[in-house]
């Protein structure tokens, strides 16, 4: 653990002990003054991140439309590829609607909606499994909330 905070390791408890609780002061203050320090971005700011963190996030994974792209295509993201790009997209698509929503409602959100659709629905049941998620019929999905 020392390592991880650039901390001599033959520190002795009560000094460990004290240097995480000013750490904790110090980002307690940080915090009440608008700075937080996501340890997970891509998971925390959709669901618990200011409405300006959401939108920077959500602007990152649209990005811009390219050369050549109509409008009605730019103005749809494309799914990511990768996993963890998917999974967040996902989630900003829940944190957004409030409704629940199934595999094709959120499909039809990207480019290519239909032929996304079983990349979504894997998505949403792995979120599920994780418990991240709650649905009232199994086929529509929720965020589940902090309490």
């Amino acid at each position: 653990m020392a390592d991880a905070y650039g901390w001599p390791r033959d520190l002795a408890e009560d000094e460990v002990l004290a240097r995480l609780v000013a750490l904790n002061a110090e980002r307690a203050k940080e915090e009440r003054a608008g700075k937080v320090r996501w340890l997970r971005p891509d998971y925390q700011i959709p669901r618990f991140g200011s409405a300006n963190e959401k939108a920077q996030i959500e602007a990152d994974l649209v990005g811009g439309a390219g050369e050549g792209m109509t409008e009605e295509k730019a103005a749809k993201p494309a799914f990511p590829a990768d996993a963890l790009a998917q999974t967040v997209a996902v989630t900003l698509m829940l944190a957004r609607a409030g409704d629940p929503l199934g595999a094709a409602d959120i499909a039809r959100g990207f480019r290519k909606g239909r032929n996304i659709e079983k990349r979504v629905e894997f998505t949403l049941r792995a979120l599920m499994r994780m418990g991240e998620l709650s649905s009232p019929d199994g086929a529509r999905f929720v965020l589940r909330r902090a309490a």
